[in-house]
């Protein structure tokens, strides 16, 4: 049994049309995913499973959802002694931890906000984050690095009042892991003012920023819902099945794969907690556990084709998915012919659910986005908000977002209306990105509204000559950008990673530069190719092409 069916109209459809006629979530009164779906499973099968967890060192733990109401318990009453209180702002920095779950949901059950938050952040990052969000208490792993900046950044923190230290002991740290087990296990969930809302803060995300500083959008406790589309209808989770969805738990990817719509829909979390991404490795997690379902950014599917896949046994997987970046035709195709499995395609944000997805009625075009998640009403747009029609570019909008807000939509961001309302105005949110429809009704990314490269008159999406030349045997990945020029103001620039065995020339430059030539547009060659190393990157492997074109316009 999974508790799926409680919160939407209907659970199977005939096709994409009859899920977008009859497709609805409900919301009960003052839902709480802590108590309504983590502690329902653990009164209800008190012995199914929940969580596998394990690392690179030979550790493994296994939690059924019984455990997970046992150990979330006593952490809320550790942080309620510790003084957190409902609407209290709690910065998570776990890494893949199992010890996140215990937190996330003890925060919800108190009803204080969580803020996920990347190990990578530098002092600097942390005292914005902070302030900006009036922290009150961080819980950390034990990496010394990290922690040493936080203690450098308390300084300047004044609201910060406790940290807590996961597996390990420091001075000026308090002990999670002894405090949590001396503490009751006997929780009892708040009522009155003290219980939590519908309308009430979950989670604040900061969404990376390319020309300002890191926003804060706000999910309410209704969020989790948003996400059965998602987990269901998209990634496909399998009822009592393993998922895997690669992200670290300082990221918004941690929402989408890693809690919620898959334990609503009854699939156990996987959760390999990894040092280091080594793509064999990987593969061996996959083929040990047998994986039901597997959801990856396309540079991880790119790694693991490109390290002998081959010598693994994958045939557990019956779905794959993938989101965070565009996903290059030449990705599905490898994909497709070792496995026998279509890697469908998903969009969103942050700030959203899935919005886009390659839904199980879909043909599936290899890079497409696929067709619009039924509990939003998706436009794309030009730049007076008409409607496009097939095949012109656009901005992709949110009609209706304040009249009938979706399930999943952010609220805005943390205390700025400003930014709220330059992206949300006239009952319509803007994301930001760029995309045409075809005429199937398809869905085809071009770049986010920075991204897109306008360079002799041209408007050029950087997704478009990235698949070109990610087809090239010498590149490995890539990252398309507008680079300055002075006689052109802008040319398209490729930073590449060769293929094992390749080494950077100026003929091997040329005939790749050739070779986009010939397989698009000329107009949209690079007329710059660099070659480096490695991409700059999110942990969570999405390419910072700002970074690249930040130096690019520093030299």
């Amino acid at each position: 049994m999974n508790f799926a069916y409680r919160y939407i109209s209907q659970e199977n459809f005939s096709s994409y049309e009859d899920f977008c006629e009859n497709f609805k979530i409900i919301v009960p009164k003052n839902f709480n995913f802590a108590y309504d779906i983590v502690d329902a499973y653990a009164r209800l099968e008190p012995e199914r499973k929940a969580l596998v967890w394990c690392d690179d060192h030979g550790n493994e733990r296994v939690f059924t959802f019984t455990d997970l109401k046992k150990y979330s318990d006593k952490t809320a009453n550790m942080l309620k002694d510790a003084g957190i209180c409902k609407g209290d702002r709690v910065m998570l920095i776990l890494r893949r931890r199992y010890e996140v779950y215990f937190a996330i949901l003890a925060l919800a059950k108190i009803g204080a906000i969580y803020i996920p938050s990347s190990n990578q952040l530098t002092e600097k990052d942390i005292v914005y984050r902070n302030n900006a969000a009036g922290v009150k208490a961080i819980i950390a792993y034990k990496e010394p690095n990290l922690l040493s900046q936080i203690e450098s950044a308390m300084p300047q923190s004044p609201s910060v009042e406790k940290l807590f230290l996961i597996d390990g002991k420091r001075d000026g740290w308090e002990d999670f892991d002894d405090l949590m087990v001396k503490s009751s296990d006997v929780w009892v969930r708040p009522s009155g003012n003290e219980a939590t809302l519908n309308e009430d803060t979950m989670i604040i995300y900061f969404t990376s920023g390319t020309t300002s500083m890191p926003k804060m959008a706000v999910q309410n406790f209704t969020y989790p819902l948003g996400h059965i589309v998602t987990a269901k209808y998209w990634q496909r989770v399998i009822d009592g099945g393993l998922h895997l969805t690669v992200s670290d738990s300082g990221w918004a990817k941690f929402g989408w794969g890693k809690i919620y719509g898959q334990w609503i829909c009854g699939a156990v979390q996987f959760v390999y907690d990894m040092d280091k991404f080594v793509p064999e490795t990987l593969m061996e997690k996959m083929e040990r556990y047998k994986l039901a379902t597997f959801c990856a950014p396309p540079t991880i599917y790119r790694f693991l084709l490109d390290n002998q896949p081959e010598r693994f046994d994958l045939s557990s997987i019956k779905y794959a998915s993938t989101a965070g970046e565009p996903l290059n035709p030449d990705v599905f195709n490898r994909f497709r012919s070792l496995t026998g499995l279509r890697i469908l395609n998903g969009f969103g944000q942050s700030e959203t659910t899935v919005l886009v997805a390659n839904f199980e009625w879909l043909d599936i075009y290899p890079g497409a986005m696929g067709k619009p998640n039924p509990a939003y009403k998706i436009d794309v747009v030009d730049e007076q908000g008409c409607s496009c029609p097939p095949g012109e570019e656009g901005e992709i909008v949110i009609r209706e977002a304040d009249s009938n807000k979706p399930v999943g939509l952010f609220c805005g961001y943390y205390q700025d209306k400003v930014t709220t309302a330059k992206v949300w105005y006239e009952d319509t949110y803007h994301t930001g990105d760029m995309a045409y429809w075809d005429e199937h009704g398809f869905l085809w990314f071009v770049g986010r509204n920075d991204d897109v490269i306008k360079a002799s008159g041209y408007r050029i999406s950087p997704f478009e000559v990235e698949s070109v030349l990610i087809e090239h045997p010498a590149v490995l990945e890539c990252a398309v950008t507008g680079a300055p020029d002075p006689i052109r103001g802008t040319v398209v620039k490729a930073t590449v990673v060769l293929a094992k065995g390749y080494v950077a020339s100026a003929e091997l430059k040329k005939e790749i530069q050739d070779y986009v030539k010939k397989v698009t547009s000329p107009y949209k060659y690079p007329r710059i190719l660099e070659f480096t190393e490695e991409l700059p990157k999110t942990i969570g492997g999405k390419i910072k092409r700002a970074q690249i074109r930040q130096m690019d316009n520093q030299r």
